[in-house]
């Protein structure tokens, strides 16, 4: 049994007593920097470019790879891992189509909460999570959508039986789901965490998306959630200053979100999982951003970690 099959399998017997998990990633060092990643077309070189970048850990963002979920692939993604010897903490998948990301289309797109989506989203979801289990990898996350603030929405009890139902696939592969911040206010997805009422529920904090989507300020986010967050997406934005579109994606340290403020709390949490850092551009700008990013981050975990 290699390191990874044994975090796998330590995992899944952590929660079949009961035991609190240790964060993903558990052997890397608290708060350690990660980057999000979409490995299509060049897989080993995305993997192998986290590693040029000076990442020990990644997030692998997987909706292309859907209906294609295979033992042979992660036998494959499990070499270029070791090889260039980074930890991926953490899957994600937001398909199949249709989904705008906006404020008009948004609420019948997103998620688990559209009726029309709803049954293949859970399959999806049931793939990454398996695909994950294949490689060791403890949690799998995606947008839930604009889960309804009234909980007498019928679509309000409709999404928790739904989330429970990810939640308990992932947990008898021995992982977290995680619902990422962005469309719902932070007491929402208290609520939901609340009535699922499942122990390998968590939450995935996207910095930005919770401004993007003008629901709630980060660092109250972080003081509502701060216990349940398992995963950490470190990105900047502005507010949405046009009513049908959410608020732009900035270089970090050029927007709103005070991340000082919001390690801190997650810090005095115990949070101890990675930050990772997305940045949603593409082409060589994306790589010198990250870059910038990446030493911007660092400058501020190194003064909140010796706090």
């Amino acid at each position: 049994m290699d390191r990874r099959e044994f975090l796998s399998a330590a995992a899944a017997v952590a929660l079949a007593q009961g035991m609190p998990r240790q964060a993903a990633g558990a052997t890397l060092k608290p708060m350690a920097l990660g980057l999000l990643i979409a490995p299509f077309g060049a897989p080993e070189q995305k993997i192998r470019q986290v590693h040029e970048l000076g990442f020990d850990n990644c997030f692998l963002s997987l909706d292309k790879y859907l209906g294609n979920l295979t033992p042979a692939l992660a036998k494959q993604f499990k070499e270029w891992l070791d090889k260039y010897e980074v930890t991926a903490t953490t899957v994600e998948v937001v398909g199949p189509q249709p989904l705008k990301w906006n404020f008009l289309q948004g609420p019948a797109t997103i998620g688990l909460v559209p009726r029309a989506t709803r049954a293949a989203r859970i399959d999806a979801l049931k793939q990454a999570s398996d695909f994950a289990h294949m490689l060791g990898i403890g949690q799998v996350q995606s947008h839930c959508g604009f889960i309804p603030e009234n909980p007498d929405d019928v679509l309000y009890p409709e999404t928790v039986e739904a989330i429970k139902q990810v939640a308990a696939h992932c947990k008898a592969n021995g992982q977290w789901f995680l619902m990422e911040t962005g469309q719902e206010t932070p007491t929402t997805s208290a609520r939901v965490l609340r009535d699922a009422g499942m122990d390998n529920l968590g939450i995935g904090l996207d910095t930005a998306n919770v401004i993007l989507y003008g629901k709630a300020n980060p660092v109250d986010t972080a003081e509502i959630l701060g216990k349940h967050v398992r995963a950490i997406h470190a990105k900047d934005g502005l507010w949405p200053t046009d009513p049908s579109q959410l608020g732009q994606e900035v270089l970090i340290g050029t927007g709103k979100v005070d991340f000082k403020k919001v390690f801190s709390i997650l810090k005095q949490a115990g949070y101890t999982g990675a930050v990772t850092i997305e940045r949603e551009t593409s082409g060589p700008g994306q790589i010198e951003d990250v870059k910038k990013e990446k030493a911007y981050l660092e400058n501020v975990l190194r003064e909140v970690m010796s706090a």
